[in-house]
């Protein structure tokens, strides 16, 4: 808003300065349109002393010194002028009330310069004043726009224009405003320095969009051709808007990746790329690009662009989503459990897209889950069939990672229903099953023997183990008239177990007693029976035909001949003595049956009980066939 005085400061000088010395007041610079006319207001005062009759003056184009010859603009004593002043120029004011005013008509741009006033009071006193005026012609209306516009603040505009000539008025006219405001017109103001101005006021909210926008005031002359135009272009300041960014952004492992952010503010902001507190990139531009080369899922997150000025700032994020195959799984939870107890493993993995989760054990899916990182297999009871191997297995469409665990159950041991005991030819084979674990401790009894024997007597007793199954045979060499009672014990630190093992195939053992001797005696009791029958078939023959003989008797066959050859008596002394020292030497007592002939006596000689049953079949032959 320009601020006039009512009655100027020039004027006020005027009237201050009648004391009686030389000087001259005008504007110090006054425009015009070209093409119309203008009056620069002057006056000057000279010493009262002097008293002249008449008071003439001179106004001088660009030059206040006559020895210079400047152009002459209006001279009243002679009204001889500079030919470019011919016409165009007159005095308005009176020079004998110390009024120098000065009319210029048909402005041109040749007429701008500066004007000094020369007062001729006549004889010597004349003097040409310092003070002066510039003349600024002008073809384009003034249009003052305040030094900072921002968006959402009033503000306003003027229109100026020179009013200096009276013979012609402007009227002025807004152009482009519309959408702004309605113009208000303050009409004709005085300024201070005595010169007059026509003003129109436009007041209005700017918005960002209004930025830039050309604003236009007319300057016309009624009943003549004149017009003239004037533009200003607004700079509306105003904080900054994010209006280009990147939607969330997917990217594999390993692929680059760019992120694109622009702003629009007034004036440009800065911009600034950020993840988790830390500055990435800025610079003061419209647009800011991020770029990421080979990203990996440490990069996965959310990016913020940061927009800011003088005026505000503005932000927005973008996720970036970097997707990768899933990472070797982990297991966290109990390994070893005792039967019974509540087992919670867990399985977890990080993957993107989140994977598929699944727990095998022997091609045996338990538990899966679909799009989650984490995956609990709960056994609420476990039983011995839960120990073995298991595997977490995690799979999304960029690849699969497996891990491989094993879950301990422990318990008491269980000895299996395949145990049992058989007998072949001399030797009888105990086998004990057992299931547990941890691994137990295994032992045979005995019980009319009175003897025991565990895996550590290897001579006897030899053990596998195979998993959770331990199986241990018992051999027992030598022959028994009874199929032996065997008790198989198992223990561990969660129990102990016993089994009465069954003898399998009892009926076979009578054949395993008579052994190769047996079916020697077996074969001679034939023999004897056969010769027996065919003997006394031929007394009868020849009791009966009397052409019987002596010549014709046939040999007699006695039982002595199926004996087994050797001394008897000797080799079942030797025999009991051996096995009585081998059984002490196990044991430290004299077993009752001998059952403990190791691997080298097996085959080599007979049992007492095998011998006494052949030497028992042999004589019952001999009495037959007596």
């Amino acid at each position: 808003m320009i601020f006039l005085t009512a009655l100027p400061l020039f004027w006020i000088m005027i009237s201050a300065s009648r004391g009686g010395h030389w000087g001259a007041w005008m504007p110090s610079s006054i425009s015009a349109f070209e093409g119309t006319c203008v009056s620069i207001p002057c006056r000057f005062d000279f010493p009262d002393e002097l008293r002249p009759a008449v008071v003439h003056g001179v106004w001088y184009f660009n030059s206040p010194y006559p020895k210079n010859y400047p152009p002459v603009v209006f001279k009243s004593r002679t009204q001889v002028v500079h030919e470019s002043f011919q016409g165009r120029s007159r005095l308005l004011g009176d020079l004998g009330l110390r009024n120098c005013t000065l009319l210029l008509s048909s402005v041109s741009p040749e007429l701008g310069g500066k004007y000094y006033f020369r007062g001729d009071l006549g004889g010597y006193n004349q003097y040409t004043f310092s003070e002066h005026s510039v003349l600024d012609v002008i073809n384009t209306p003034n249009i003052v726009v305040p030094p900072e516009v921002v968006a959402g603040a009033e503000v306003e505009v003027s229109c100026m224009v020179p009013d200096n000539c009276p013979e012609l008025r402007p009227e002025l006219s807004w152009l482009g405003h519309e959408g702004l405001g309605e113009p208000a017109v303050l009409g004709r103001l005085r300024e201070d320095e005595g010169t007059w101005v026509q003003v129109s006021l436009l007041h209005f909210v700017p918005t960002r969009e209004a930025n830039g926008h050309r604003l236009g005031c007319q300057a016309s002359f009624p009943n003549t051709t004149l017009q003239f135009e004037g533009y200003a272009s607004l700079d509306v300041k105003y904080p900054p808007v994010i209006v280009e960014m990147n939607a969330s952004v997917e990217a594999i492992d390993g692929s680059p990746v760019s992120l694109l952010c622009g702003a629009d503010s007034n004036p440009l902001p800065l911009l600034t790329w950020m993840r988790d507190g830390s500055v990435l990139r800025e610079a003061v531009a419209e647009s800011l690009l991020l770029e990421l080369e080979e990203v990996t899922p440490e990069e996965d997150g959310v990016y913020a662009c940061l927009a800011e000025n003088a005026y505000g700032q503005d932000n927005r994020t973008v996720g970036l989503s970097v997707m990768y195959a899933p990472w070797k799984p982990t297991v966290n939870g109990t390994m070893v459990a005792v039967e019974g107890e509540t087992v919670s493993i867990l399985c977890s993995t990080q993957s993107n897209p989140d994977p598929i989760l699944t727990i095998f054990k022997e091609k045996q899916v338990l538990a899966t889950v679909i799009y989650e990182s984490e995956l609990q297999l709960e056994l609420p009871a476990v039983k011995p069939e839960d120990d073995g191997e298991y595997w977490c297995v995690a799979e999304n469409q960029y690849g699969q990672r497996a891990t491989a665990f094993n879950l301990s159950v422990e318990f008491a041991p269980v000895i299996l229903l395949e145990s049992h005991c058989a007998a072949a030819r001399d030797t009888v084979q105990c086998l004990c099953v057992v299931k547990s674990n941890p691994e137990p401790s295994v032992a045979f009894e005995l019980p009319s023997r009175n003897v025991t024997v565990n895996e550590t007597e290897r001579e006897f007793v030899y053990a596998e183990r195979s998993g959770l199954l331990l199986t241990s045979i018992l051999t027992l060499r030598g022959q028994a008239q009874a199929p032996p009672r065997v008790i198989c014990t198992s223990r561990n630190l969660y129990g102990t177990k016993s089994l009465e093992l069954p003898f399998q195939g009892a009926h076979r053992l009578m054949w395993a007693k008579i052994g190769p001797v047996g079916a020697v005696v077996a074969f001679a009791i034939l023999i004897a029976v056969v010769c027996y029958i065919t003997q006394t078939r031929r007394k009868k023959n020849v009791t009966e035909s009397p052409s019987f003989s002596a010549g014709d008797n046939p040999p007699v066959l006695f039982s002595s001949d199926f004996r087994i050859s050797g001394a008897p008596e000797k080799y079942e002394s030797e025999r009991r003595l051996g096995s009585e020292r081998r059984l002490l030497g196990l044991r430290g007592e004299p077993p009752e049956l001998d059952l403990s002939y190791s691997h080298s006596d097996l085959g080599k000689r007979p049992t007492k009980d095998s011998y006494t049953l052949t030497e028992e079949l042999a004589e019952y032959a001999e009495i037959r066939v007596k």
